[in-house]
């Protein structure tokens, strides 16, 4: 994209240092992975604290699964576990979008998109009580707070135009 000096513009040529990052620094699969292994991670311990606040105000997380009938409690490992599960589960299937134009924006709105869905099931449930429902709105929406912006984030860093190629 040429500016009015006849020159090229691109979006690093307004930086201080206006050098544009290598192809070479491109987001690899092992980083967006490693992305989500950090932000699920950090997510899981603070779902694990909520979880236990709401375990000593006297709050049951008993959920009836897939229309069975009588709702049996969430064991406290899948509070840990899934926020990290689903984090790097997001991670991989985001890789699929790099190098791909608009990628920062479609992967924050799919998973943004993902995170509403999921509420689904804590938000139906009829035999759980507003406090239970509105610890598993929160602990979802603390889980897309760390991990969504900060996968897309990445995969927009192999967005085309934000790197050039520096074979000589």
């Amino acid at each position: 994209m040429a500016d009015q000096n006849g020159g090229m513009s691109a979006p690093w040529l307004e930086s201080k240092t206006p050098v544009a990052p290598p192809t070479a620094a491109n987001p690899t699969l092992r980083q967006l992975v490693y992305a989500g292994v950090v932000t699920g991670a950090w997510s899981a311990v603070l779902v694990l604290v909520l979880y236990l606040i709401g375990r000593f105000a006297g709050t049951d997380f008993a959920m009836a699964w897939w229309g069975g009938g009588d709702p049996t409690p969430m064991p406290w490992f899948v509070f840990l576990l899934l926020p990290l599960v689903a984090a790097v589960l997001f991670a991989l299937a985001s890789s699929l979008a790099r190098g791909i134009a608009h990628a920062r924006a479609l992967v924050y709105w799919v998973g943004t998109l993902l995170a509403l869905a999921s509420l689904y099931p804590a938000i139906s449930q009829p035999s759980l009580g507003w406090p239970t429902r509105i610890l598993l709105v929160l602990m979802h929406l603390l889980t897309w707070f760390l991990v969504v912006p900060q996968v897309a984030r990445i995969v927009g860093d192999s967005e085309p135009g934000l790197h050039e190629d520096r074979n000589g």
